[in-house]
């Protein structure tokens, strides 16, 4: 197979696309996010936890200070993918993240969201 056919083959496969969140099973606290690839966005978050380089610095310091076994990473809502509609999925799962995030309201001491500025 040619490095084109197997690059158009990967574009064919689907992966479980939605809203996620990483829960502190210590304190509680969450972080929501989306993606279009649930699995590679785990592995990109605990990479980045791993090896101190999260963005968010105080996911990065509870990670640090109590452990990645005290940490979950739990799928809240997957958005179906159909073939018949033609929708950007990652407007779709940043719309369904939105409404997590207005729902959960993760953040201060529930969350380490940012709270969107308005």
């Amino acid at each position: 197979m040619t490095q084109k056919e197997l690059k158009e083959k990967y574009k064919q496969m689907k992966f479980p696309m939605g809203v996620f969140q990483i829960r502190n099973t210590v304190n509680g606290k969450i972080f929501v996010d989306s993606s279009t690839n649930l699995p590679a966005i785990w592995n990109r978050h605990k990479t980045q936890l791993d090896f101190g380089g999260h963005p968010n610095s105080e996911l990065q310091k509870d990670w640090k200070e109590v452990g990645e076994e005290n940490f979950v990473f739990e799928i809240l809502s997957e958005i179906e993918q159909d073939e018949s509609k033609n929708l950007d999925y990652k407007k779709e799962v940043k719309a369904l993240e939105l409404l997590y995030i207005d729902d959960l309201q993760p953040f201060g001491e529930k969350g380490y969201n940012w709270k969107p500025k308005a």
